[in-house]
C-alpha cells in the first residue's frame, strides 16, 4: 500500500550558519549538482512555531543542535515571499505557487562537526560570506548572507 504524503506547507525557514569571522556553511542538494544553499525547510504543521522549525531543520540537515545556550538561533524577524520553482510545485497543494520564508542565523565554532542527511545533501563547504552568497542558487539565500554583517553589527 502506498502512503501519500500530505502537501507541503508553503511556509519555511532559512537558517544561515556562520562563524564569528563570517565564514558561511553551504550544503549541496542531493540530485541537484551545483545547488548550494543554507539550511531550509518547511513547517511540519501549520501551528509549528518558526523557531521550532528552524531548530529541527538545523539538526536534521547538519546535525547541529541549537541548545539555546552555546548555540543560539537568531530570528531576524524578516520574511521573503518567493515563487516556488516549477520542479518542486508538485510537493504543494494544487494552485500553490508562492512560499513565505522566514530568516534565521546561527553562529557556530568553525570546528563543529557537520553530519549531512545523505537523502538531502551530498557535500558541504565553509566559505567567506561574499563567496558563499555568490555560490547560492537561491536569490533570497544569497541576500540573507550578504546582510549578515549588518544584522550582526559587524
Amino acid at each position: 500500500m502506498t502512503t501519500v504524503k500530505p502537501p507541503k506547507i508553503p511556509i519555511s525557514v532559512l537558517v544561515v550558519i556562520h562563524t564569528a569571522d563570517l565564514q558561511v556553511l553551504l550544503i549541496e542538494r542531493t540530485g541537484h549538482p551545483g545547488f548550494w544553499q543554507s539550511v531550509t525547510g518547511s513547517l511540519d504543521a501549520v501551528d509549528e512555531p518558526l523557531q521550532a522549525t528552524a531548530t529541527r531543520e538545523l539538526f536534521e540537515e547538519t546535525g547541529i543542535v541549537a541548545d539555546g545556550e552555546r548555540i543560539v538561533l537568531r530570528d531576524w524577524h524578516l520574511s521573503n515571499v518567493y515563487e516556488i520553482y516549477p520542479i518542486w510545485r508538485h510537493r504543494y497543494a494544487p494552485g500553490v505557487t508562492h512560499n513565505t520564508e522566514h530568516v534565521f542565523s546561527v553562529e557556530v565554532p568553525r570546528e563543529i562537526p557537520i553530519m549531512l542527511s545523505p537523502r538531502e545533501h551530498t557535500a558541504h563547504a565553509w566559505l567567506p560570506h561574499l563567496e558563499a552568497a555568490d555560490r547560492c542558487f537561491s536569490a533570497s539565500n544569497a541576500e540573507a548572507i550578504l546582510q549578515l554583517p549588518r544584522i550582526l553589527g559587524r
